[in-house]
C-alpha cells in the first residue's frame, strides 16, 4: 500500500515546485504573501488604479485630488456671527368670560424673560446680516456676536416669516468680512458642502457633509415659501440662521431647519437655497416686506396618494397638476386650465410643490415667466404675468396683508395711552378669513395671537402660520376690557 502512494506524493511535490518556480520567473520577484507595511517604500505589491472623486462649486475635480475645506472654513467663520436675543418678561391678561373673572376680576399671569440664540450671516461690509425670521421673532433686544468675541447690539430691519428670513443692521466703522452669494442653481447632488454656525452655544462650528436633495418642501408653515437644499452636515439648535457654504467659501444657503424625532442632527438638515435668501433680503431692506409674486394656481404634487396620482393622471405625467385657476390671474390670463401638466418654468423641470415655489419666489409682482405645460399629451408654452396676493402688480410696501386685513403699528403716544408695549391696529378689515370668521371691526387692536406679543403684521403672520387654529386678544379704543376672537382652518388664506 506505502509503495503505491509513494509515486503519487512525489509526483504532487516536484508538481508543486515546479508552479511556485514558474511563478517566481514571470512575476519579477512579486511576494506571494505580503503585509504591504512591512516591506521597505518601493518593494511592495503594485497597487489597482482607485481614486477618490473629489468636488467643488461646479462639479468632480480631477480624480485624486482630496477635498480641502480649509479655506472655505477659514473665511466663512469670520463672516457668520453669533445671534443671542431677550424677550423682556411680560404680564398678560387672561380671558374675561370665565366665571372665576367674572367673580374677582380679570386675572394676569407673568411670563418671565426668555433667551433663545441662533446664527447670522454678514452680507455686508457695512453691517447687514441675515438669519431666520424664528431666531430673533418677538425678541425685544438682539445682541450679535463676531468670532473674535466682539458683542455689539443689532438692529431688526425686517422679517419675513413665509421665508422665514429676517435682517439685522449693525452700526460700526469697521469694513467687515462678508460672504459672497451663490448661485444655488448650481448647486448639484453629491456636492460638498460646510454648515457654519453656533450650536448648543458653542463657538463658530463648522460641519461638513454633501447635498442629498434639493427643492424639499416640509410643511413647517401653512402658507410659507418651501424648497430647502437636504445636506447630512451636521446642524443642531443654534445653527439656524447660520451659513451653508460651498468649497469656495460661497453662501449657498441659510440653514434652518432639521429633521429629527429628538430635537438633536439626526442626519438630516435644512437650507434655505441662497437665490431666494437674496431676493428676501433685497426686498426687506428696499420695500419692509417680501414682495410675493404667484401664478394665480393651485396644484398638487406626486406627494398624494397613487389613487389620487392615477385619478387626475400625475402616474404617467411629469410636473405638477392644475387643480385651480382663479378668475383674472396671470395662469388664466395665459391660458393655463384646470387639468394641465406644468412641467416647466423659465426651462427648468418642475414635479414637486418646493421646485414650483423656487422658481416662481424668486421673482416679483410685475414679472413674466415662461410656463410649459401639457394638456391632451400634447405640450404648449405661455407666458404668465405675476401678481402679488391681491391679484395686481403693484409693489407692496411696509406691513403685508394678513388674513384679508391691513395693519399698523401703536406709535409711541398710542401705546403710552393704552398702557401697552406692543400692539397694531386694523385699518382695513378686508374680506379674508378674518371678516369671514369673526365680527372683528376697523379699529381694533390687536395685542396677542395664541399668547404670543404682537408687534407688527409680521408678527401676526407668524403666528398664523404656526397652526391652523388661532386665538386673537386686543381692544378697542374707549371700550373697557378685553375681546378675543378665534380663527380656524386657516390654512392657505393668511395672505388673503
Amino acid at each position: 500500500m506505502k509503495t503505491r502512494l509513494f509515486p503519487v506524493i512525489l509526483t504532487a511535490a516536484l508538481t508543486s515546485v515546479m508552479t511556485l518556480f514558474a511563478v517566481s520567473h514571470f512575476q519579477h520577484n512579486v511576494p506571494y504573501f505580503d503585509v504591504a507595511s512591512s516591506l521597505p517604500a518601493g518593494q511592495g505589491p503594485k497597487q489597482l488604479h482607485a481614486n477618490y472623486v473629489s468636488y467643488n462649486n461646479n462639479g468632480p475635480t480631477s480624480a485624486g485630488a482630496p477635498v480641502n475645506f480649509e479655506s472655505a472654513a477659514e473665511s466663512s467663520v469670520k463672516a457668520v456671527v453669533h445671534v443671542k436675543t431677550t424677550v423682556k418678561s411680560r404680564i398678560i391678561q387672561g380671558n374675561n368670560n370665565d366665571m372665576f373673572s367674572q367673580l374677582f376680576g380679570p386675572q394676569k399671569y407673568l411670563i418671565p424673560e426668555q433667551q433663545g440664540s441662533g446664527s447670522g450671516v454678514i452680507i455686508s461690509a457695512d453691517g447687514y446680516i441675515v438669519t431666520n425670521n424664528h431666531v430673533v421673532a418677538d425678541a425685544d433686544e438682539v445682541v450679535v456676536t463676531f468670532n473674535n468675541r466682539f458683542d455689539t447690539k443689532a438692529k431688526v430691519v425686517a422679517s419675513d416669516p413665509s421665508t422665514d428670513i429676517a435682517v439685522l443692521k449693525i452700526t460700526t466703522d469697521k469694513t467687515l468680512p462678508f460672504m459672497e452669494f451663490a448661485n444655488s442653481d448650481d448647486v448639484k447632488l453629491g456636492q460638498w458642502v460646510l454648515a457654519v454656525g453656533y450650536p448648543l452655544n458653542l463657538d463658530a462650528t463648522v460641519t461638513a457633509g454633501i447635498v442629498s436633495a434639493r427643492g424639499r418642501s416640509l410643511g413647517i408653515t401653512q402658507l410659507g415659501v418651501e424648497s430647502y437644499i437636504q445636506t447630512d452636515a451636521a446642524v443642531n439648535p443654534g445653527n439656524s440662521g447660520g451659513a451653508l457654504v460651498n468649497t469656495n467659501g460661497q453662501l449657498v444657503g441659510i440653514n434652518s431647519a432639521i429633521a429629527s424625532p429628538t430635537g438633536s442632527y439626526a442626519g438630516y438638515s435644512y437650507a434655505i437655497p441662497s437665490n431666494i435668501v437674496r431676493k428676501a433680503v433685497n426686498d426687506l431692506i428696499k420695500y419692509g416686506t417680501v414682495q410675493r409674486a404667484v401664478m394665480g394656481i393651485e396644484y398638487v404634487d406626486k406627494s398624494i396618494s397613487s389613487e389620487q396620482q392615477a385619478e387626475v393622471g400625475l402616474d404617467k405625467n411629469d410636473g405638477v397638476y392644475v387643480v385651480v385657476v382663479k378668475p383674472n390671474s396671470g395662469a388664466a390670463k395665459a391660458g393655463i386650465q384646470k387639468g394641465d401638466f406644468i412641467t416647466h418654468i423659465n426651462g427648468e423641470a418642475v414635479n414637486t410643490k418646493g421646485e414650483v415655489q423656487e422658481q416662481v419666489a424668486r421673482y416679483h409682482p410685475g414679472d413674466n415667466v415662461s410656463i410649459t405645460y401639457s394638456r391632451g399629451g400634447k405640450e404648449y408654452n405661455a407666458n404668465v404675468l405675476l401678481t402679488n396676493l391681491n391679484g395686481t402688480t403693484e409693489i407692496m410696501k411696509g406691513e403685508p396683508r394678513v388674513l384679508g386685513a391691513t395693519f399698523r403699528q401703536l406709535n409711541d403716544n398710542e401705546k403710552m395711552t393704552y398702557n401697552t408695549d406692543k400692539g397694531i391696529i386694523v385699518t382695513d378689515i378686508g374680506k379674508g378669513a378674518l371678516a369671514r370668521q369673526t365680527k372683528m371691526l376697523k379699529g381694533f387692536v390687536i395685542t396677542q395671537a395664541n399668547n404670543s406679543p404682537i408687534g407688527s403684521a409680521n408678527d401676526l403672520m407668524a403666528a398664523a402660520s404656526a397652526s391652523k387654529n388661532m386665538q386673537i386678544a386686543g381692544f378697542y379704543p374707549g371700550r373697557q376690557g378685553m375681546y378675543y376672537y378665534t380663527l380656524n382652518n386657516i390654512d392657505g388664506s393668511l395672505g388673503e
